[in-house]
């Protein structure tokens, strides 16, 4: 059998379920069933920070890394104070999510960052977001377009398309799309100052940053929409996580040799 690549997802702090409960740590189940259904496991890690050694014993065993998406970013982790416009944050998450980010791309672990791991990726190297992209960018588009009882979308709903830079491992991953692709939009930051070292490989019709890659790395790819929504109905997003699952298993090769196709 075949050692499947370990893909890590780090959960976030839950509120407690009820009185006497205590707070746990969770994640949403299409992002581990979207690395599933490529051929990774998820591996999913607390959102502990307070153990720096334990932490980085978890990074070893990893193959690839998944940034999920979720609450805003603290503005500290960009230098930035917090605008009122900012909404819930998970400080702890942040500081394990930001620490792991640093350790993959500097040890040339494949990163998927999606939404909120998108902009964590440009935020540990380096980079800014807006607080909120209605107020600060862009008025005329709505991108945060989540579903609520006052209107009709689904999480899965396309709400815009996305150009995309040919020849991008972003597009590549895509199987070569020849016309702008269709995404939902379940976000309200977005990326500002782009960090040293990623390039913006896909963009939305209102000239927001929706797609970025490390330019010296096989794979460290964000995307701004949720592709964990999509790979039921649409075979592109199926194949963005079949080649960020191929990046982790070349990785696991190469630490392991042909120990990483035998079973763990």
């Amino acid at each position: 059998m075949e050692r499947r690549p370990r893909i890590g997802l780090v959960t976030s702090n839950q509120d407690p379920m009820g009185h006497g409960c205590p707070p746990t740590w969770g994640v949403g189940h299409n992002y581990s069933r979207a690395i599933t259904q490529a051929g990774g496991l998820p591996w999913l890690i607390p959102a502990c920070p307070s153990d720096p050694a334990a932490l980085r014993a978890i990074f070893e065993d990893l193959d690839g890394l998944c940034l999920a998406g979720g609450h805003d970013i603290h503005p500290e982790s960009y230098g930035q104070e917090r605008s009122p416009l900012c909404r819930r944050h998970d400080r702890d998450r942040d500081r394990v999510e930001l620490t792991l980010t640093r350790w993959a791309v500097a040890e040339g672990v494949p990163v998927l960052g999606i939404c909120r791991g998108m902009q964590l990726l440009n935020v540990a190297l380096g980079g800014t977001l807006y607080q909120d992209v209605a107020q600060e960018y862009s008025p005329w588009l709505d991108h945060d377009c989540f579903p609520g009882p006052d209107n009709a979308h689904q999480r899965s709903s396309l709400i815009h398309h996305v150009e995309m830079v040919r020849g991008s491992r972003i597009h590549d991953a895509l199987e070569r799309p020849v016309a702008p692709v269709p995404v939902n939009s379940m976000h309200h930051q977005g990326i500002r100052g782009l960090a040293l070292g990623l390039t913006a490989t896909a963009h939305a019709p209102d000239g927001l940053i929706e797609a970025v890659e490390h330019t010296d790395h096989a794979f460290v790819v964000g995307v701004q929409w949720h592709p964990e929504e999509l790979v039921m109905e649409h075979a592109s997003m199926r194949a963005l996580y079949r080649s960020f699952i191929a990046q982790a298993r070349y990785r696991a090769l190469a630490r392991y040799g042909n120990a990483a196709l035998r079973a763990s």
